[in-house]
C-alpha cells in the first residue's frame, strides 16, 4: 500500500486553483469553439461541448496537483461535479440578480461572479469535495 502524499498548505493550494482553473478555462473556449467550427454545433452544443472538457480538466488537474488526492474515486467525482453544478447555477443567479433584475452593468455583475463563483469552488472543493478521507 503506498503512501498518500502530504496535504499541501492552503498558501500553495489557492495558486495552483488558479493555475488549474486557468488550464479548465482554456480548455473551454477552444473546445467551444472547435464544436461550434468544426462540428458546426449550436452555440448551446458547443458551449455544452467546452463545459464539459472543462470540467475534466478541473476535476483531473485538481485532484492531482491542487488537493493531492486520487484521481479514479467515484464517490469525490460525484462532489465534484455538484460544486461545479452549484459553481454553474450561482454564475446564472448572480447573473440574472444583479444585471437584469438590479440593472448593474454586465461588465460589474461579470466581476462579481469572476471573484465570487471560483472562492465558493475553492472552499466547497477544499472542504467537501477532495475532502481528506482516513
Amino acid at each position: 500500500m503506498s503512501e498518500r502524499p502530504p496535504e499541501r498548505p492552503l498558501f500553495q493550494q489557492v495558486p495552483l486553483f488558479a493555475v488549474v482553473g486557468v488550464a479548465a478555462t482554456a480548455t473551454h473556449v477552444a473546445a467551444a469553439l472547435a464544436a461550434r467550427e468544426l462540428a458546426h454545433l449550436s452555440p448551446l452544443a458547443a458551449n455544452l461541448v467546452g463545459y464539459l472538457g472543462a470540467v475534466g480538466v478541473s476535476y483531473l488537474g485538481n485532484a492531482r496537483f491542487t488537493f493531492r488526492r486520487a484521481v479514479w474515486h467515484g464517490p469525490q467525482f460525484v462532489r465534484f461535479v455538484a460544486v461545479s453544478l452549484a459553481g454553474l447555477a450561482l454564475t446564472q443567479g448572480l447573473t440574472w440578480l444583479l444585471v437584469e433584475r438590479l440593472g448593474w452593468p454586465f461588465g460589474a455583475g461579470l466581476a462579481v461572479v469572476a471573484v465570487a463563483v471560483p472562492a465558493l469552488s475553492f472552499v466547497l472543493q477544499r472542504v467537501w469535495a477532495f475532502r481528506r478521507t482516513p
